[in-house]
């Protein structure tokens, strides 16, 4: 899926609106979304329309808008109410480099920016209006109370208190694992798929958002600063239990394998040929150190 890297970047800097007027807002929106990354997401987006039969070309309003949310996500993430982390993909997070308020107002506006983009005129001439209108309800319900932000609520209230791998699996599932569900059903939506493709896209994106969030524990733990692109030990600092904490590192590794096994087999539906990409991804992703 690394074919896909040039068309999103490109793609996301087309959608970045430059506003004079608001510059230093802009300056701030653009440092966080133009710093790379593994954009997991947009791929992911891309490469479910190509698996589905469709042209991923037409699903670069998507999956541009699922990257911003993603993006306002880390910034909001990373200040000192949140996570209160000084770095992100080995620089200064962005409420260091432009100050909390503006770094605040840039994740707003990357939020909003998404729903203008999934929305847009273009979308709906790559796609269908019944298309743009599932993927701006698919992107609400996922990125809201109900996904991601009330995931990262139920983190920040069980900070310093000791819980259950139950509650650890349903606050990655919201957190972590909503926005990549999203993305996976996006590239369906794209494609018109049926509601079959559909529910397996969402059933394999929840497990390696899971299995992505298990390897982010373990590598807060075992990593270095200089791999990751971020502080290690955070979790820890900030008294938070995760699964490397529950569980160690063999027993965790056990389960991200069990689950990228379940996330793979649930690619059947769609080909093995289709499907290939996407399969490696669910191993790359088990597998990575950073």
């Amino acid at each position: 899926m690394n074919e896909y890297s040039e068309m999103i970047e490109k793609a996301l800097d087309e959608f970045l609106i430059k506003d004079n007027d608001v510059k230093g807002l802009v300056d701030s929106m653009e440092y966080s979304l133009m710093a790379g990354g593994k954009r997991i997401r947009p791929k992911l987006v891309l490469e479910f329309c190509k698996a589905c039969g469709g042209n991923p070309e037409n699903a670069l309003s998507f999956a541009c808008a699922i990257e911003m949310i993603h993006t306002y996500s880390l910034i909001h993430d990373d200040l000192p109410c949140m996570d209160n982390d000084d770095m992100r993909r080995g620089r200064p997070s962005n409420h260091r480099a432009f100050g909390e308020d503006t770094a605040l107002l840039a994740g707003d506006a990357l939020l909003t920016l998404a729903f203008e983009t999934a929305l847009s005129e273009k979308a709906v001439k790559a796609t269908s209006a019944k298309a743009v209108a599932d993927a701006g309800r698919i992107l609400a319900s996922f990125a809201g109370v109900s996904g991601m932000v009330g995931g990262q609520f139920i983190d920040l209230s069980i900070e310093g208190k000791k819980v259950e791998a139950e509650t650890l699996e349903k606050m990655y599932g919201k957190k972590t694992g909503a926005l990549l569900k999203a993305s996976c059903v996006l590239g369906c939506i794209a494609a018109g798929a049926d509601d079959e493709k559909l529910k397996a896209a969402e059933e394999f994106g929840g497990k390696i958002g899971l299995v992505f969030q298990i390897i982010d524990d373990v590598l807060d733990v075992v990593s270095t600063p200089e791999v990751l692109g971020k502080p290690i030990l955070s979790d820890e600092e900030n008294e938070k239990t995760t699964f490397m904490s529950i569980y160690g590192e063999e027993k965790c590794r056990q389960i991200a394998k069990k689950l990228t096994d379940d996330a793979v087999k649930a690619l059947d539906i769609f080909g093995k040929d289709e499907s290939a990409e996407l399969r490696e991804l669910a191993i790359n992703l088990l597998n990575r150190n950073k």
